[in-house]
């Protein structure tokens, strides 16, 4: 397992962090590594659903001619 050092943690910062492990009823250490891993999680999840979507949207690229999309988008109107 790895270590990480924070330094120059704001007061008020560490104060509302050890509040919030307390009131998890859990240690400080504890507390930040579960907020650690979530942010973790929650970026693996992003990254997952932003590859969903572009799979869903077609490619564009050098061929795209926006000329024609606009002039499509007006006639539509």
């Amino acid at each position: 397992m790895a270590e990480v050092l924070i330094r120059e943690l704001d007061e008020l910062v560490l104060a509302a962090l050890k509040a919030r492990a307390r009131a998890q009823g859990v240690s400080l250490e504890q507390s930040l590594r579960d907020l650690l891993t979530a942010a973790a999680r929650e970026g693996e999840s992003m990254r997952a659903e932003l590859s969903r979507l572009r799979a869903t949207t077609p490619p564009a690229g050098r061929n795209l001619d926006v000329a024609a999309l606009i002039r499509a988008d007006r006639d539509g109107r």
